[in-house]
């Protein structure tokens, strides 16, 4: 049976993206060897989207977002530790804005206004 999930992100700056992930987000990690660092992360949800036929490409293009409960106070602390953040916008399923990794990449945050099976779990 399946038992987690593993998500890979790639990066041009592994080793300052790393320490974003211990440092500022505060994720513990295990040492896979060689400094490889492996990080504990919130529990998840999966959703599966479809898209149109024109739009097939997109069809082995996934996506990571954090999730917060308050998404004022989340990016509020991540300016305080210097992290570059984007405006908020109002999505039908909640509140987004993405966050600058120090490799360059962005990823996503955001407040869902959506039913959540993690709910379910308590």
């Amino acid at each position: 049976m399946i038992n987690g999930a593993h998500v890979v992100i790639h990066t041009k700056d592994p080793e300052a993206d790393r320490a974003f992930f211990s440092d500022v987000l505060k994720f513990s990690s295990v040492d896979a060897g060689h400094g490889w660092l492996i990080f504990a992360m919130p529990p998840l949800e999966a959703a599966f989207h479809g898209y149109e036929k024109h739009d097939s490409e997109r069809n082995d293009r996934h996506e990571l977002y954090l999730m917060c409960d308050d998404i004022a106070a989340t990016l509020k602390d991540l300016k305080t530790k210097k992290v570059e953040v984007s405006d908020v916008t109002e999505q039908r399923w909640g509140k987004l804005a993405t966050f600058t990794l120090p490799g360059g990449g962005k990823m996503g945050v955001y407040e869902p206004k959506h039913a959540s099976p993690l709910k379910l779990k308590g």
